[in-house]
């Protein structure tokens, strides 16, 4: 008999009962509407239009901090073919508004799989659309920039006005416009203990559960923090290293983490992942600005400055460090990205401080770049 593996028994796909028809919208703030089959929750939600180009690690990505305020579109064709497991979150669950895919798989074949990533995604009250030309919807991203939006999945027989979606779709807020990382991080610490003998801190702006991981693994024992800690309460806890996590949003909306970067550089070794990179060139008076359409995806080279090596590299966010701002900060270029030669890394020419555009966690992605972790535990062990 043809079986379905659902979280904690089996069930015949013939018992199942057959579900309501929906259907969805996905309505662009400049009046575009693409029509297609909705899926996951009935619902309606706005956010900032982005896409990710990687062909797998969906999973990852729905659950990633950074997706906060966003409506995500898959550009490989075929999703939720392996179904989903909790072994991969990123966090508690889905972190996305929205979610847009060209087909969506029924019928997913894993051994690690719990569930169909429909069911899962309707249970955490996210709704989906498929069936529309997702690389169509990426030409447009890439010329136009990333937009903002609405997504509307509803009952065939409970239609909305779409005229009145498309007037809403036209005065959507800018989610950048707000304090992301306010609303996604953690209310109190966390510890993570490992064997190791190092404690460090890491400022949460969002952070994924593998950087964690990848922390622990080398023997690091973590205190995850709020992002509204102050100095002296990190300091009591005595890490012998700060990192400052990934995120969503604009960098510019928390210029008291950049504070507290720079007030603490002089103390102890400092690591920035991402959001966490911009929050540390703004310490020490850099600038970031918007890009176009942003970097998402799992394939995004990186060249070293100083080696002229190129690594592979996994990527999710929207903004990026200006180049020309370095100067005079007392930050230096050690990485710039092979395809548009924005910033990818820096560090400080006198101080223990470094960071990086990219995820040297990956998950999902290339493990070019795990060495990060290496590097800021030898910076670790110097500055004892």
């Amino acid at each position: 008999m043809n079986e379905e593996k659902t979280e904690g028994s089996l069930i015949p796909i013939s018992d199942l009962k057959n579900p309501r028809e929906k259907i969805a919208y996905l309505v662009f703030e400049d009046g575009d509407v693409y029509k297609g089959v909705g899926f996951g929750a009935v619902g309606k939600v706005s956010g900032e239009i982005v896409f990710n180009t990687g062909m797998v690690g969906y999973t990852e990505s729905i659950t990633d901090p950074s997706y906060k305020g966003q409506i995500l579109i898959q550009t490989y064709p075929l999703i939720g073919n392996y179904g989903v497991c909790s072994d991969f979150f990123e966090s508690d669950g889905p972190k996305i508004e929205g979610y847009v895919v060209h087909e969506l798989c029924k019928e997913p074949n894993h051994w690690s799989s719990t569930r169909r990533l429909g069911d899962w995604l309707e249970d955490c009250g996210i709704p989906g659309i498929e069936s529309i030309d997702t690389r169509k919807l990426t030409k447009k991203i890439r010329s136009h920039g990333t937009m903002l939006g609405i997504l509307y999945t509803f009952y065939k027989e409970e239609p909305p006005n779409l005229d009145d979606i498309i007037l809403e779709a036209s005065k959507v807020e800018d989610p950048n416009s707000k304090d992301l990382i306010a609303e996604i991080s953690t209310k109190k610490r966390i510890k993570f203990m490992s064997k190791g003998k190092h404690n460090v801190v890491v400022i949460d702006c969002g952070t994924k559960k593998s950087i964690i991981n990848n922390l622990t693994l080398r023997g690091f024992n973590v205190t995850l923090v709020p992002p509204n800690e102050g100095v002296d309460e990190i300091l009591d806890l005595h890490p012998q290293g700060v990192i400052i996590s990934n995120g969503p949003g604009d960098p510019k909306m928390r210029t008291d983490i950049a504070t507290l970067i720079f007030e603490i550089s002089e103390k102890v070794p400092v690591l920035g992942i991402c959001m966490g990179l911009q929050l540390a060139v703004i310490a020490f008076g850099a600038n970031t600005f918007k890009l176009k359409f942003g970097h998402r995806g799992q394939n995004h080279p990186v060249i070293d400055t100083t080696t002229n090596r190129c690594f592979i590299t996994s990527q999710n966010h929207g903004f990026a460090v200006d180049k020309d701002s370095l100067y005079g900060t007392g930050l230096q270029l050690t990485m710039i990205n092979a395809n548009d030669k924005t910033v990818e890394g820096v560090k400080h020419k006198t101080l223990p401080v470094f960071g990086v555009q990219f995820h040297p966690e990956a998950s999902p992605g290339p493990n070019d770049s795990n060495y990060i972790f290496d590097q800021f535990l030898k910076q670790i062990k110097k500055a004892r």
